[in-house]
């Protein structure tokens, strides 16, 4: 069984990538040791990033047997479950709500593992250690709480074990249901949304773009420039710069060939937009998109349209195109709920933000339900995922 003590580690490079990976992490693109380690390389992550690593680790006579990717944070940036509203809160009666802990990939609002158990290993034992091993270090080192964000399935159990409060949260997500083609797929919809998705990729085939679909592999370091800066022009029109570095993309294309995926959007011989992915075998998750010109309905076809071909051709179950965005409905995706977990260490703003949660979490099902009514199939089937 694993040892009592727990380490937490200020760097991924201090566990070996095999021994990570095989807890489950090798699932998902954004919780591999390859991704983090790439977060770390090129300084995403790190000293003066306001995301310090903190991964905690626990060991047996095997090697490593569980663990979190947790981060030390002095802001609420790049998570994308939105507490700054508590943060003020705490300012108000002279409390610090940071630093805190956040379990998360970073920059990533994607579900997937945080509680990483080795398969031979009693999980539901091992998952309220890690837990427990997380409450104990914030209340040692001054953290206000501990956030543990986007779960997946056995994380929120474990959390709601140990009485975390959770949150939930509405997005986007298409789900493949063994469609044959695009056709196929859009012969479920109703004749109204059928002939708008259409109209929209003709728009954009009939003004000469086409698209060509690259894998981390096949990037070299001139078209990586050309991606970046594409990516980069978005973040900064909206006033601020990106998360990700340019030194990044180069390291997680070397480092996942696989599993970074791009479709370029060409005119001519020009690359005038890119909308880039992660993908594995369960799921596709769009994450940056730029463009140079203004093509009518562009950002459709790239970001969702070319998704949803890709998981059809390639068999993937789920595409999750990122946070909000009603405009995803009328193409396919359908509102499924996100979960966070947080541990409040103060019992004061714990009651205070349970009772918050609690007409949050009514605003955002019936919110979810709601827009279920204006999915764009036959029927209105719903996904499951409410």
């Amino acid at each position: 069984m694993p040892t009592d003590t727990a380490e937490f580690l200020r760097s991924i490079h201090q566990l070996e990538p095999q021994q990570w990976n095989a807890l489950g992490a090798q699932r998902n693109p954004f919780t591999r040791h390859e991704f983090l380690a790439a977060l770390e390389r090129t300084h995403c992550v790190g000293a003066g990033s306001g995301w310090e690593p903190r991964y905690l680790a626990l060991h047996d006579d095997r090697g490593l047997a569980a663990a979190a990717a947790a981060f030390v944070k002095t802001h609420s940036f790049g998570e994308f479950v939105f507490d700054f509203a508590w943060a003020r809160a705490y300012e108000r009666v002279g409390r610090r709500y940071y630093p805190k802990l956040t379990l998360a990939a970073p920059f990533t609002p994607a579900t997937g593992p945080r509680l990483l158990v080795r398969a031979d290993l009693d999980r539901n034992a091992l998952a309220a250690r890690l837990l427990e091993h997380l409450e104990e270090h914030a209340a040692s080192h001054g953290l206000s709480g501990v956030h543990a964000l986007f779960l997946d399935e056995p994380a929120r159990a474990a959390c709601a074990q140990r009485g975390w409060l959770l949150r939930r949260d509405c997005q986007f997500h298409w789900c493949n249901r063994g469609y044959a083609s695009f056709d196929d797929y859009l012969g479920t919809f109703t004749a109204e949304k059928r002939k708008k998705a259409r109209r929209e990729r003709r728009r954009v085939a009939d003004a000469g773009v086409r698209f060509e679909t690259r894998f981390g592999g096949e990037l070299d370091e001139p078209l990586l420039d050309r991606i970046y800066d594409l990516h980069r022009d978005t973040f900064v029109r909206h006033g601020h710069e990106p998360y990700l570095t340019r030194a990044f993309f180069s390291a997680v294309a070397r480092a996942l060939p696989e599993s970074l995926m791009v479709k370029l959007a060409v005119h001519g011989r020009a690359v005038v937009a890119a909308a880039i992915f992660f993908c594995c075998e369960e799921a596709l998750f769009g994450r940056y998109w730029g463009a140079a010109a203004d093509y009518h309905s562009l950002h459709f076809e790239a970001c969702y349209h070319q998704g949803i071909e890709f998981c059809i051709e390639r068999r993937i179950a789920r595409f999750e195109p990122g946070t909000q965005g009603e405009h995803k409905v009328s193409r396919g995706f359908e509102p499924a709920i996100t979960w966070s977990a947080h541990y409040i260490a103060d019992r004061q703003f714990r009651a205070a933000i349970a009772e918050y949660l609690a007409r949050e979490a009514a605003a955002v099902q019936a919110y979810a339900l709601q827009v279920q009514g204006h999915v764009p199939y036959r029927g209105r089937r719903t996904t499951g995922r409410l």
